[in-house]
């Protein structure tokens, strides 16, 4: 598969500083199908130089130039779909129909929306004898994951655009081709150089060097809890501002009115979708007691529908770890109806769709984010015995809420600690705000709301 072997810095592909390199895996078959540079600290310097000086131009750019450059990025992510779907299906596993819906077209949807914010979002109100200006926050360090590797990268990127902003991105070291598809369709855009520069590289090595910059005004990471937390302190060391989408265990509350078969079969559809890797799954599926013996039967034969349609997790390590909350589910009393910790194929990094019953709120499998296809079911008595639960972890990213009437779902949904609730089955809205409360994260992405993290607000006096 086609790689560059160096860096996208101020507007041309320039040869990394030093001699290593990430090897690519396709996580099917578990080969090796390319090789990029393994980015330094000296790179990572060159990249942010780069942004600081193509800052001044760019944030005094016209919001309706920078809405032009997006809507041609727009366009040429869409015409580049069927190369994006392959890439993220060979560097990701995903199924190639999933990659094609989601992680290839999404991307257009969440670039074609911030087009259209930076051509008409208020950048200057009036507020009694003030002129409010929003401004550009400056230089952003987006550092992104491997689970849905375009989406993130244009859910950062696209807003600090239509901000003003000026970027360097550091894609997750599993999924880097995508990333430098990216950063072609950024020159084919005609961005001007040095608006978006790409390192690849090892979180550790090129990632921190990033988040300690001196030169890096924000940094927008997505990912686990705990690196969200190093790189919080390495940045509030500094002051620097920080826009933070980490972890979820979301709870997936199924009221006794609610439509149960509707609900638990997009329940069980929503935690093996992407092989279970995503921070928004509702891995916890909350039942009343009278209705909890079905429930179970029905996301057993749901989940059993799923072993063949389902692409791998994204290496090895990954699977290790999740196959390790299946086992600790199994030892700490967990009823497994649907899968379990043995692989279902001898070759790629698989795991078997899980569903376990009778899962309690204090075991592992109901406290920690697995990120992976396994789903745990638990019993509620009544509905404040439901809000505990659902309440009852450290993260608060997203949940569900079904029930009869909508009224009904709403007024419990209001009192769930997480940052988005779909009620009765709602559909994804790109405009919407997403971000957590508690261990959950720091900020929103996503519509004005996202656009918001990437500016600063500056008063004037008459």
């Amino acid at each position: 598969m086609k790689a560059h072997d160096g860096m996208y810095i101020d507007g041309e592909w320039r040869t990394a500083t030093g001699p290593d390199v990430i090897e690519v895996v396709n996580p099917v078959d578990e080969q090796v199908i390319a090789r990029v540079p393994a980015g330094t600290a000296e790179d990572v310097d060159l990249a942010v130089r780069a942004a600081r000086a193509a800052l001044p131009a760019w944030a005094a750019t016209a919001p309706a130039e920078r809405a032009a450059r997006l809507a041609a990025l727009r366009d040429v992510l869409a015409a580049r779909k069927d190369e994006i779907a392959d890439t993220v299906t060979a560097e990701l596993g995903s199924p190639l129909k999933f990659s094609q819906n989601v992680h290839a077209a999404v991307p257009v949807a969440v670039a074609g929306s911030y087009a259209e914010l930076a051509a008409t979002h208020p950048f200057e109100e009036k507020i009694g004898n003030s002129t409010v200006h929003l401004e550009p926050v400056g230089v952003v360090a987006a550092i992104t994951p491997w689970n849905y590797p375009l989406h993130q990268i244009v859910a950062k990127v696209a807003p600090a655009l239509a901000a003003g902003c000026t970027v360097v991105l550091k894609p997750a070291e599993d999924t880097p081709l995508v990333a430098q598809l990216f950063a072609e369709a950024v020159h084919e855009a005609g961005v001007p150089a040095g608006i978006l520069n790409l390192v690849t590289g090892l979180g550790p090595v090129a990632g921190q060097a990033l988040a300690e910059h001196p030169g890096v005004d924000l940094v927008s990471f997505t990912g686990s809890t705990a690196v969200g937390r190093q790189i919080g302190a390495t940045a509030g060391a500094a002051l620097k501002k920080v826009a933070l989408e980490l972890g979820g265990k979301s709870a997936n509350v199924i009221l006794p009115s609610a439509d149960l078969a509707k609900a638990v079969n997009v329940g069980v559809a929503n935690v093996m979708s992407n092989s279970g890797q995503t921070c928004s799954a509702w891995t916890r599926m909350l039942v009343h007691r009278d209705q909890y013996d079905e429930a179970v039967e029905l996301a057993a034969a749901a989940a059993a529908k799923y072993g063949e349609r389902i692409g791998p997790v994204v290496n090895a390590k990954q699977q290790a770890r999740v196959r390790g909350y299946i086992e600790k589910g199994v030892a700490e009393g967990a009823r497994l109806v649907a899968g379990g910790p043995e692989s279902p194929r001898e070759q790629g990094y698989f795991v078997a769709p899980t569903v376990f019953a009778d899962v309690t709120p204090e075991m592992t499998i109901a406290q920690e984010e697995i990120f992976g296809p396994v789903l745990s079911i638990l019993r509620y008595e009544d509905e404040e015995d439901a809000l505990r639960i659902a309440n009852g972890t450290v993260y608060g990213l997203a949940g569900a809420v079904w029930a009869g009437e909508e009224a009904e779902a709403v007024a419990f949904a209001r009192r769930m600690d997480t940052g988005q609730v779909d009620i009765n089955g709602g559909r994804f809205n790109p405009l919407a705000p997403f971000g957590g409360y508690k261990q959950s994260g720091v900020g929103r992405e996503l519509g004005p709301h996202g656009l918001t993290e990437y500016l600063q607000t500056k008063s004037l006096q008459f």
